[in-house]
């Protein structure tokens, strides 16, 4: 009992603290923000090299050790070379009693301008109704920030530090984490005595509900292709195989129109559903039809949100994206299109290896294909696969994170999966070979990537607080 009153008076304090402080951290967050460290855009780049050098500056305040490793610099399509932004490695605290514990954020944000639909000026952090708007707030620097906060409220209090920090900041996520995995391999040292890693770079699925997410899909895309040269209909029409029907047939066996996937053994690897699992899903939190009004979609395939969630989180799904080659632009053409690629990608979960899924696409394809007696050349190829990543709910790490959520917004937390694909949570599972965890402050109508990105100062001053009973929660466990 003296123990656990302890903790509490120990987190009251610490909270009052944030509390307290809540203007110097929005204050942060605005400096942040004003940053256009958009990594997509080549001119902007000096901007994103510049917001690291301020995490760097940040981090160092806090009195932790700080390394801008250089990645060299990249090539564009153009051919023109940019420099890649530095990654920080930073660490505080290097105590063998306590746990160590690695963040991973971002602080590059994807492009935003006014005149794209904004109430606000993007770079300008800007409060309305109790929201913080601006790009970057919740994607990812919002999120960063908090954890910071939260690791400068045990200081400025002069409290021993619960947990030893490991920090992995980056500026290029938004472009595809350029140069991070070799990076991550080549920094095992750096890494060897980590024991928890925790990812907070993405959202809750509402608005009001916390959440922890311990799987995303992983993402496999493909491209079909058939035919050599465009040929006039009036000539050619009714007497030859048209490429463009055979990528069309090729394409509509993929899928049934109840969205399953119609290639043989597909499905063999997916886990069975367990009872402990499927409860996870009764109590989550989502509304079917905020959901379908987002997308502006009339219906779902499935009626329950238990059926929705499971298919949209642990069962793979198979999507088509286009048609490459296909004449496309206002009016008509009687052109018989010669080389068309068809393209599709399939949200592959756990158990699902790549190459055995690349098998099974690339043996029906030419299955379905030789049924067409077509003279046509059949090619299909698999450009870019990610993995799939999923951790246990019963994680230590997991356990400390619902407890801390627990104390600071008085109830458990959804436990989510999420649809897309989350490549820096695998990378740093399959490569660190430690716990991960994604750990979201951010609301589900926070915006990211779009219009009015906003986080609200309750999730921003809460986020901040939940991070620091986390650490508290961490230190517990040993």
């Amino acid at each position: 009992v003296m123990s656990s009153l302890l903790s509490s008076a120990l987190e009251t304090k610490i909270f009052q603290y944030i509390d307290a402080h809540q203007s110097d951290f929005i204050e942060d967050l605005k400096e942040w923000v004003a940053v256009e460290s958009n990594s997509v855009q080549p001119d902007l780049r000096k901007e994103v090299i510049r917001m690291m050098a301020l995490a760097a500056d940040r981090l160092e305040v806090l009195g932790a050790t700080v390394n801008l490793v250089n990645l060299g610099s990249h090539q564009l399509t153009d051919g023109q070379d940019l420099p890649l932004p530095p990654v920080i490695l930073g660490e505080l605290g290097k105590d063998p009693q306590n746990p160590t514990v690695c963040f991973y954020g971002h602080v590059d944000v994807q492009p935003a301008k006014k005149e794209d639909g904004w109430k606000t000026d993007p770079y300008t952090l800007t409060e309305i109704n109790g929201n913080l708007y601006g790009r970057g707030a919740t994607d990812n620097k919002g999120p960063v920030l908090a954890w910071i906060n939260a690791v400068e409220t045990f200081r400025a209090l002069k409290l021993a530090m619960p947990v030893n920090f490991k920090f992995v900041i980056e500026g290029m996520e938004e472009a595809g984490s350029l140069g991070l995995e070799k990076l991550l391999e080549e920094s095992q040292c750096f890494f060897s005595d980590v024991d928890y890693i925790v990812i907070s770079d993405n959202l809750w699925l509402s608005n009001r509900k916390p959440a922890l997410t311990y799987g995303s899909r992983g993402n496999a895309c493909f491209f079909v292709e058939c035919g050599d040269k465009d040929l006039h209909s009036g000539t050619f029409g009714g007497i030859i195989h048209e490429p463009m029907m055979d990528v069309i047939a090729l394409l509509d066996s993929l899928v049934d129109p109840t969205g399953c996937i119609q290639i043989p053994g597909i499905y063999d690897s997916v886990a069975a559903l367990t009872e402990e699992e499927r409860k996870l899903y009764e109590s989550i939190e989502f509304d079917l039809e905020e959901h379908k009004n987002n997308g502006g979609v009339k219906k779902f395939l499935y009626g329950t949100k238990e059926e929705i969630l499971l298919h949209l989180w642990r069962y793979p799904s198979l999507s088509i994206h286009g048609i490459e080659g296909a004449f496309h632009e206002t009016g008509i053409k009687t052109v018989i299109p010669a080389k068309v690629i068809g393209k599709f990608s399939i949200r592959q979960v756990p158990h699902m290896d790549l190459s055995v899924v690349k098998q099974q696409v690339v043996e029906h394809l030419e299955s379905v294909f030789s049924k067409r007696n077509s003279p046509n050349k059949l090619k299909v190829s698999m450009p870019l696969g990610a993995k799939p990543w999923l951790a246990g709910v019963n994680d230590p790490l997991y356990k400390a994170a619902r407890k801390a959520i627990k104390t600071v917004f008085g109830e458990d937390p959804d436990f989510i999966r999420d649809g897309s694909t989350i490549p820096v949570a695998s990378m740093f599972q399959t490569i660190m070979q430690k716990s991960v965890m994604m750990f979201p402050i951010g609301a589900a109508d926070a915006g990211e990537h779009s219009q009015n990105e906003k986080i609200s100062r309750h999730n921003y001053i809460e986020g901040t607080k939940v991070f620091a009973a986390f650490f508290l929660e961490i230190s517990k466990l040993h």
